[in-house]
C-alpha cells in the first residue's frame, strides 16, 4: 500500500479502541498534577456518552473538521493527501493545504474530492436540502499564479510560547458555493480580507459567517446568495466559528473578546442583540456546536492541557458541563448528526499513525435517562 492513496472512509468497526492498550497510564488524563488514569478508565468515562468509537478517514496526512449531511449518510470535511510520489526531494510547498472532500458513510466508500485542489481550503457544509454545499477556498489568490503564494496549510490551532491560541487568516479566503459533486462553482463573498467559517441556517437561506472586512474578525450573517450582508458583532478581538442554533434563532460562537489570545463560547440572537458569554475561564474553548435539541452544545477546550484538548457536553440555560472524550492527544471540532444520535469529530490521539483523523460514535445525551429506559422496558 503505498502513500499516496486516501483508503476507504466508511463506517468500520472500532479500530483503535481505549481498552486495547492495556493498563498503560495516560500522560493526558488531566491537568498537571492530577491523578493519571488507565486506559480502561479512559474507555469507561468515554463509554457513558460514546458508544462504538469507529474511525472514518484513513490513509490522508491529516483530516478533520467534518460535517453530516442532512440525511445523515454522508459527510464533508477538509483532509490533505500525501504528496506524490514518494521521493527523496523534499514536497512541494503547500502539499499540506487542506482541501475538500466528501464521502458516503458505507463501507468501501471513496472519498471525492470536491474543491479545485488549489489554495488552502476550509470550513465546508451541506445546505439543508442537500443539493449544495459551501467552503472558503484561497484558489483565487493571484500569487498561485506566479507561484509566490505562501501556503502552511494550517488550520487547527497552533500555539505560541505562551501557549496560547493562534490563527492563520489567509486575506485571500473567501466563500464558495457548489454542487455537492463540486461543480457550479460559485463565488459568494468578495469584500477584502479574510471571509470563511460558514455555515447555512437550518432552512438554508441564510449564511452565518467570519469576515475581516471591517478590519477585525467579526460574526456576518447573509443571504445565501450573498447579498444583504448583516454584522452581528462588533468589539474588538476575535469573533469565529459561527453556527446557527436548531431552531434558526440564535448563533453560537467562539470570541478572543478579551484579546488574550483565549477564546470563549458566546451564543447571541441572530440579530446580534442578546450576546451571553458560556465559558469564562483561563482556557482555550473553540468549535461549540449545537445539539439538535438546541439546549445543549459540545466544545472542545484546553482545560486538560494544550496538547490534549477534550470535548465537553455543555447545558446552554443551566451552565452544567459534562466531560465527553478522555482519550490521550487531541479531541475537538464535535459535531452531531442531524437526528442527534451520533458524534462526529477531529482526533489526533486515538489514531496508529498519530495523524489527525475524524472519529465517529454513537451519541448517548443522558446516559441515566437511557438506563432508566432500559429498565422500565418490559
Amino acid at each position: 500500500m503505498t502513500l499516496t492513496l486516501a483508503m476507504l472512509s466508511a463506517l468500520l468497526p472500532a479500530t483503535i479502541a481505549p481498552q486495547q492498550q492495556g493498563g498503560r497510564p495516560s500522560p493526558y488524563g488531566g491537568p498537571p498534577g492530577a491523578e493519571q488514569m488507565s486506559m480502561e478508565e479512559v474507555a469507561a468515562n468515554e463509554a457513558r456518552h460514546l458508544k462504538d468509537i469507529r474511525q472514518v478517514t484513513f490513509g490522508f496526512a491529516k483530516a478533520g473538521e467534518g460535517y453530516f449531511s442532512p440525511d445523515g449518510t454522508s459527510i464533508i470535511f477538509q483532509a490533505a493527501r500525501w504528496p506524490e510520489p514518494t521521493t527523496l526531494q523534499a514536497p512541494p510547498e503547500g502539499w499540506d493545504a487542506y482541501q475538500i472532500y466528501t464521502a458516503e458513510l458505507i463501507p468501501g466508500a471513496e472519498p471525492k474530492l470536491v474543491s479545485t485542489g488549489e489554495g488552502k481550503c476550509t470550513c465546508a457544509f451541506f445546505h439543508p436540502d442537500g443539493k449544495s454545499i459551501l467552503f472558503a477556498s484561497s484558489h483565487l489568490d493571484p500569487a498561485l499564479e506566479d507561484g509566490s503564494a505562501e501556503s502552511d496549510g494550517q488550520k487547527a490551532p497552533a500555539y505560541s510560547r505562551s501557549e496560547r491560541y493562534a490563527w492563520d487568516f489567509d486575506p485571500h479566503m473567501d466563500i464558495f458555493r457548489a454542487e455537492p459533486d463540486g461543480s457550479g462553482l460559485v463565488r459568494i463573498t468578495e469584500a477584502p480580507g479574510y471571509d470563511a467559517e460558514g455555515s447555512y441556517s437550518p432552512d438554508g437561506s441564510k449564511i452565518v459567517f467570519t469576515s475581516f472586512r471591517d478590519g477585525d474578525a467579526d460574526i456576518y450573517v447573509m443571504d445565501a446568495d450573498g447579498s444583504d450582508v448583516r454584522q452581528i458583532t462588533n468589539a474588538p478581538g476575535y469573533d469565529g466559528g459561527p453556527f446557527f442554533s436548531p431552531d434558526g434563532k440564535s448563533l453560537i460562537y467562539r470570541s478572543d473578546r478579551e484579546q488574550n489570545d483565549l477564546l470563549q463560547i458566546f451564543v447571541n440572537s441572530v440579530e446580534g442583540d442578546d450576546e451571553r458569554q458560556l465559558t469564562d475561564n483561563e482556557h482555550v474553548n473553540w468549535g461549540p456546536y449545537f445539539h439538535p435539541d438546541g439546549r445543549h452544545l459540545a466544545y472542545a477546550t484546553s482545560e486538560q492541557g494544550h496538547f490534549n484538548y477534550e470535548v465537553y457536553l455543555l447545558d446552554a440555560e443551566t451552565g452544567a458541563r459534562e466531560r465527553i472524550t478522555y482519550y490521550p492527544g487531541f479531541d475537538g471540532l464535535p459535531v452531531f448528526s442531524p437526528d442527534g444520535t451520533k458524534m462526529m469529530w477531529t482526533s489526533k490521539g486515538r489514531t496508529a499513525d498519530e495523524t489527525s483523523q475524524l472519529f465517529i460514535a454513537d451519541f448517548v445525551l443522558d446516559p441515566e435517562g437511557d438506563a432508566a429506559d432500559a429498565d422500565e422496558a418490559p
